[in-house]
C-alpha cells in the first residue's frame, strides 16, 4: 500500500544544469528526517522544463540513494501516451516503486481517452501507475467513475491517486466507488482529505519539514486528529505562502532561505518576487522554520 508522507522534490539547479550535489543532500535529509516516500521530477520538480536526459538522471538519482529505505513515486507523466510510456519505462528500469502519471495536459482528452491512455501505460510496461489529478494545471478532471474503472480493470496497477482537484465530494465519490487509496495532493487539504478517509499526502511543504509533515499524517491515520492539527495549524500560512508565486518558486525560495537550494528556476517560471520573499520568511519565523 502506498501511504503516508511523501515528498514532492525540488529539483535543484546550478548555473542551468541540474545539481546533482545539491540533489543528493536534499534526497538524505529527507531520508534522515522519517519521510515515508520521494516523488522526484513531479510538477515541483520542474519536470516540463526538463529534457529527457535529465528526467532519467534524476529519477535515477534518487532511487539509487533511496534504495529500500522508501518508495519512489517518478513523475513519469505526458500528454502523448508513447513519451509517458518511455518514462514509465525507465522507472521501472531502475527499480521506482511506481510512476506518478498526471493526466495528459493541454490536449484535453475525453474520459475514454483517459482511461485508454492509462491501461495502455500498464499493459505494457509492469510497473504501477499512480494516478494524478490535477484538473487546474492539465485542464481536464477525471471522473470518479474513470478512476473506479481504471482500479476494477487492475487494482495492482493502480493502487492510489494523488487527488488535487480539491474537492472533498470528489473524494468522497471515489471511496464510494472503488478501493484505491487516495493521496492529497494539496498540503492545505491533507487533513479534511484524510478524515474522509484518505492515506496521505504528496507534499510541497516538507521540502522544508519532513519530519512534521510526516508526524502530521501518522497521526492522522491514527484517528489523532486533534494533535494533528495543532500541526496543520501551525503551518497553515507558511504552506499558503509558498505558493504566492506559484510552485515551485515559494518554495525554492524557502528552501534558499535555510541553505537546502539555490533557488535558481527554469524559465518560463522565475523566481519567487522579493516581497513575496519576505513573506514567506515571515512565516517561517512564527513557525519556528528560521
Amino acid at each position: 500500500m502506498i501511504q503516508g508522507a511523501m515528498t514532492a522534490l525540488v529539483t535543484p539547479f546550478k548555473d542551468g544544469r541540474v545539481d546533482e550535489a545539491r540533489l543528493r543532500e536534499q534526497v538524505a535529509y529527507q531520508l534522515d528526517q522519517g519521510i515515508d516516500g520521494l516523488v522526484p521530477v513531479g510538477t515541483t520538480g520542474e519536470s516540463p522544463t526538463l529534457d529527457f536526459d535529465e528526467h532519467f538522471r534524476v529519477i535515477e538519482l534518487v532511487q539509487k540513494q533511496a534504495g529500500d529505505r522508501v518508495p519512489v513515486l517518478a513523475g513519469v507523466g505526458g500528454n502523448s501516451t508513447a513519451e509517458a510510456l518511455k518514462l514509465h519505462g525507465f522507472a521501472r528500469s531502475v527499480g521506482c516503486r511506481a510512476g506518478l502519471s498526471v493526466n495528459p495536459y493541454y490536449n484535453k482528452p475525453s474520459q475514454e481517452g483517459l482511461y485508454r491512455h492509462f491501461m495502455t501505460l500498464v499493459e505494457k510496461v509492469d510497473l504501477p501507475v499512480v494516478l494524478y489529478n490535477i484538473p487546474g494545471r492539465c485542464g481536464i478532471n477525471m471522473s470518479p467513475a474513470t478512476i473506479a474503472r481504471l482500479y476494477e480493470a487492475a487494482p495492482a496497477m493502480f493502487p492510489a491517486i494523488k487527488e488535487a482537484a480539491g474537492s472533498c465530494e470528489q473524494v468522497s465519490e471515489i471511496r464510494q466507488r472503488c478501493g484505491i487509496s487516495i493521496l492529497s495532493g494539496d498540503d492545505g487539504l491533507t487533513l479534511p482529505f484524510m478524515s474522509l478517509g484518505a492515506v496521505g499526502v504528496v507534499s510541497v511543504l516538507s521540502n522544508i519539514v519532513p519530519g512534521d509533515v510526516a508526524v502530521m499524517v501518522r497521526l492522522a491515520a491514527e484517528n489523532a486528529f486533534d494533535e494533528a492539527r495543532k500541526l496543520h495549524e501551525k503551518y497553515f500560512e507558511l504552506t499558503r505562502s509558498l505558493f504566492i508565486d506559484g510552485n515551485p518558486a515559494g518554495v525554492k525560495a524557502a528552501m534558499k532561505l535555510l541553505g537546502r537550494d539555490s533557488g535558481e528556476m527554469r524559465l518560463p517560471v522565475v523566481e519567487a518576487s522579493s516581497g513575496t520573499v519576505e513573506t514567506i520568511r515571515g512565516l517561517m519565523k512564527k513557525a519556528g522554520v528560521l
